[in-house]
């Protein structure tokens, strides 16, 4: 996922990415506890795809308040 795609996306679409990862995230936290993660960067992955979203959402944000 790289930011150009999700700039296409409208803001509900970023919203449900977003739920989507955050899911994802909570999932990988459970694996690593319970000592099932097989590839500890996967929560790295996650969290920094999170943020990208939330980024993009306060630009367009940003954006709708100028304008």
């Amino acid at each position: 996922m790289n930011a150009q795609e999700l700039r296409d996306k409208t803001p509900d679409q970023l919203r449900e990415e977003l739920t989507s990862l955050k899911k994802a995230q909570f999932n990988l936290r459970f694996q690593a506890a319970t000592g099932q993660l097989e590839n500890p960067a996967q929560m790295r992955i996650a969290r920094r795809n999170a943020a990208r979203v939330l980024t993009i959402l306060n630009e367009k944000a940003a954006n709708a308040a100028t304008e």
